[in-house]
């Protein structure tokens, strides 16, 4: 199969309207073409494309900013001499100056498939940043790599942020080529959009279900996004930013695990079980033991909780993560009622919030764990709704 870049590197036609025009490209470290170029050195060698501009999303075009809520500066690359604004430093939304530095901007941004994921929103500021500009935005298309299945409680109305672009549900299951068109459409903008569409994406197709596995190599597109089970698992486990548990960072596997110094995870997967066993299928639960190396419990030793999501193990139609971490939180609401679970700090910069509520857009996740009659069918109710009004929206934006 082709990503967008390696089509518009490969075929002259798709590249033609850009004669002429000041090029600037939005990207990270997982911005590659097939022969894993970066996908800046790849279009400076174009015939036809004038860099002008490179932007970097958070962590930087470079990814050299390994924790959350580290700023990037602005800098000129070396190599090609042009000056990359970064898009998570002094701003978030690109200014008059920076786009007063490119005629269209190519985003080539591989997402995780998460309504978390800033990239989603830094996507959304740069469309509306085009449209009050006159810049025409090219999404060159990437897979997402959990596929199309559709998860968790849509972002309820003034819950936006920067993890919040928009009413989205959790787990989106659209490509950021398709997430364009609907932000195009659901914002009413005036702007000169196009996608770089993918050849032969298969997001139903075995062992990766998204990701072409065999075919292309993974490429961190954050410091830690190292992997595939990451990937399926964030949907879920990103909301542990929000609590008092490490999520694994600081460890070889973030983001796929969580746990503390004082729980007993033996107890927390018996308790999940005993609650809901039929959200935890798809996958395996397993205890572990870890010690970060930053972050959350740095230097201490972890019980913890892996969600495994390799080999034959995995059901890909079956596998919900979202309702696999609302139910680990449950279930040490239960064995431990007072448990200080929730972590209180200013997330993505939203003050005067509670961080969980911030990351679901909104405060039904952390009310039904937090109320001890809340039975997983109340989550269920309340969850299902959004799930399939997203389904019927997201009919008509579907690309592949």
């Amino acid at each position: 199969m082709k990503f967008g870049i390696d089509r518009l590197v490969s075929e002259p036609d798709l590249r033609a309207p850009l004669k002429g025009r000041r090029v600037a490209l939005l990207a990270h470290p997982a911005s590659v073409t097939a022969d894993l170029t970066h996908s800046l050195d790849a279009l400076a060698a174009c015939d036809g494309v004038k860099l002008s501009a490179a932007f970097g999303p958070q962590h930087g075009l470079r990814g050299d900013k390994q924790d959350n809520m580290i700023e990037t500066a602005d800098f000129d690359d070396p190599v090609h001499g042009v000056p990359v604004f970064s898009l998570y430093g002094e701003v978030r939304a690109p200014t008059a100056a920076m786009m007063d530095a490119f005629d269209v901007v190519l985003v080539d941004l591989q997402d995780l498939g998460c309504r978390i994921y800033t990239f989603v929103t830094t996507l959304r500021y740069m469309l509306e940043a085009a449209t009050a500009h006159g810049k025409s935005v090219w999404v060159l298309d990437r897979p997402n790599p959990v596929g199309r299945p559709v998860e968790g409680l849509r972002l309820r109305p003034g819950w936006e942020s920067f993890v919040g672009a928009g009413p989205l549900p959790m787990r989106h299951g659209l490509t950021l080529g398709e997430l364009g068109t609907w932000f195009v459409a659901s914002l009413g903008l005036d702007v000169d959009y196009r996608v770089i569409d993918m050849q032969d994406w298969a997001p139903d197709a075995t062992p990766g279900f998204g990701w072409p596995l065999g075919e292309r190599a993974w490429i961190n597109p954050s410091p830690n996004a190292p992997n595939l089970s990451m990937a399926r698992a964030y949907a879920g486990t990103v909301m542990l930013e929000g609590a008092t548990l490490s999520e694994g960072r600081g460890t070889t596997r973030p983001l796929e695990l969580f746990g503390a110094p004082d729980i007993d995870a033996r107890r927390v997967i018996t308790e999940m079980h005993a609650l809901a066993p039929q959200w935890l299928a798809g996958c395996i639960l397993r205890d572990c033991w870890f010690e970060p190396t930053f972050h959350k419990h740095v230097g201490q030793l972890c019980h913890g909780v892996q969600i495994v999501t390799e080999g034959p193990i995995y059901d890909h139609a079956a596998f919900r993560p979202w309702r696999i971490q609302a139910l680990a939180f449950k279930a040490i609401r239960c064995l431990w009622p007072d448990y200080p679970l929730w972590r209180d700090f200013a997330y993505e910069y939203e003050v005067g919030k509670p961080a969980i509520d911030v990351i679901n857009g909104g405060p039904l996740l952390r009310d039904w764990v937090d109320d001890p009659a809340g039975t997983p069918g109340d989550l269920d109710a309340l969850a299902a709704p959004d799930e399939a009004a997203w389904l019927e929206e997201r009919r008509g934006f579907l690309r592949y």
